[in-house]
């Protein structure tokens, strides 16, 4: 064995069109099929992307149907400990297969490959390779090792790593909307976090070869992108940690910069982002949201919690009072955008008070929208040293289904809003429901339903809001 180093969504990927970003060489097929699965955030979903373009160069082609795959990759979510165990419940499943077609390779990829290599290489004996966030280009090397016999691991951490060069094949059906890792890695030391020590330091990727991603993307029919890092805001380029310029040749660009220039490559494509860092927010990414209409105007500013108490145990450096002045700054500058957060319920030492400080300010703020769960300790965070876990689980779901019922308001109240008002809808998609109804997102990232007619995926159109759910717009379009 070679080593190196030390809500849930889960998708059937599909291999929907060709790479961009770089040209291609010719590419004979081995006859071996790879089949995906992503879990957790989107930025796994990215990497699936980049892994199927590297795996691509050596003749594997994309499957939807795991019983057909020679080699099944699983890209893993160490969030939360209930995607842990459906993970490994599919592994589970997957060997059973494995003991009828023993040339089959299982391996794990992403963060739980990084925190649980032992137990599953080892100990359960589950997988047959591991591969950490930043080893996907060892890869083939690591599956030739186990048709070899061997088993492979590499999940050596990277300061450099950014797949800036790797030109990912685009997964997932539609054409129209894709993603674009801006940076990898993260610095903050969130003390219920696992993230620092599974994709390791932030690292940001040259801002041109972005631009002539979202450029080809564009170029190829896609007409909304999403910039992905585990915190955007912290994006900087040909400039240190503590300020001095790199190269003094070279412009420096920061977060709000980049965007403009990825606004830049054309009106007609959307860009949003994931994710912002409340203590790491600028005015002048607002403004520059501000200055382009196709620059969506949709924030998602996870606040954990709404009690300065609880933030400090969570070392996420603000208080409630600073989170709310960036809030304040969002309305007044783009009065008309829509704010969504991650709410956590039960963190170490939390009080009916602090629980209560999370309602206000939830109330406060006007949630559109939240992605919302009770605390579950994650091994080898600060919080598992510092902190006892003290909150009973009875009592954490409880909490959480209070936030639950108070964002279903909130959400409920803010589509109400909208109601005979016209917003600009890009079409993604027909409906799951009825063949005669269309799909798209709104500027501020609300899924809108209206008559077909003969709208086609990647139209904008301009649609009348008639009625709602918590959950999604519907509406007429209005004839140009």
């Amino acid at each position: 064995m070679r080593e190196f180093g030390t809500e849930e969504k889960v998708i059937d990927e599909k291999l929907q069109g060709s790479a961009t970003l770089l040209d291609r060489k010719e590419i004979t097929p081995n006859g071996k099929k790879l089949y995906l699965e992503s879990y957790g955030c989107q930025m796994n979903f990215s990497d699936s992307e980049i892994v199927a373009s590297i795996l691509s160069e050596e003749g594997y082609t994309t499957t939807r149907n795991s019983e057909d795959a020679d080699v099944i990759l699983m890209n893993t979510c160490s969030i939360r400990e209930n995607a842990e165990q459906r993970v490994r419940n599919k592994l589970s499943q997957y060997n059973k297969r494995k003991k009828k077609n023993p040339s089959l390779v299982i391996g794990i990829l992403g963060c739980m490959a990084e925190r649980l290599k032992k137990d599953l290489l080892e100990q359960e004996k589950l997988v047959d390779l591991i591969a950490g966030p930043d080893a996907y280009r060892d890869l083939p090397n690591l599956i030739e090792e186990v048709n070899g016999g061997q088993k492979a691991v590499n999940v050596l951490l990277s300061r450099e790593e950014t797949y800036a060069d790797i030109a990912p094949v685009r997964l997932g059906a539609g054409g129209i909307t894709a993603f674009i890792s801006i940076m990898r890695g993260c610095d903050n030391m969130c003390s219920f976090c696992v993230v620092p020590f599974t994709r390791g330091r932030e690292r940001s990727r040259d801002p041109e070869s972005i631009v002539k991603e979202a450029r080809e993307l564009y170029n190829n029919g896609y007409r909304e992108v999403t910039l992905l890092g585990q915190n955007v805001d912290s994006y900087k380029w040909n400039i240190t940690k503590k300020g001095e310029v790199i190269d003094a040749t070279q412009p420096v660009v920061t977060f709000a910069d980049l965007m403009e220039k990825v606004a830049l490559v054309n009106p007609d494509l959307r860009i949003r982002f994931s994710t912002s860092h409340p203590k790491d927010m600028t005015d002048d990414v607002l403004h520059v949201m501000a200055k382009h209409e196709n620059l969506c105007k949709y924030i998602h500013l996870p606040v954990q919690s709404g009690s300065s108490d609880v933030l400090k145990r969570m070392n996420r450096g603000y208080t409630r009072e600073w989170y709310l002045n960036r809030i304040d700054a969002i309305k007044r500058i783009l009065p008309t955008a829509f704010i969504s957060s991650d709410i956590i319920t039960g963190f170490c030492g939390e009080t009916d008070e602090d629980h209560k400080e999370t309602l206000t300010l939830m109330e406060e703020v006007g949630y559109e929208f939240s992605y919302m769960f009770f605390y579950s300790e994650r091994p080898k965070t600060l919080a598992e040293r510092k902190f006892e876990d003290d909150i009973p689980e009875e009592l954490k779901k409880q909490r959480l289904y209070e936030v639950q019922t108070l964002q279903a308001k909130l959400s409920y109240a803010a589509n109400e809003r909208l109601v005979g008002t016209t917003c600009k809808v890009l079409i993604e998609g027909t409906s799951k429901r009825s063949d005669d109804f269309v799909y798209g997102r709104n500027s501020q990232n609300v899924t809108t339903i209206f008559p077909k007619d003969n709208f086609k995926p990647g139209d904008y159109v301009d649609v009348k809001i008639t009625d709602f759910t918590s959950a999604t717009l519907k509406g007429i379009a209005l004839k140009s």
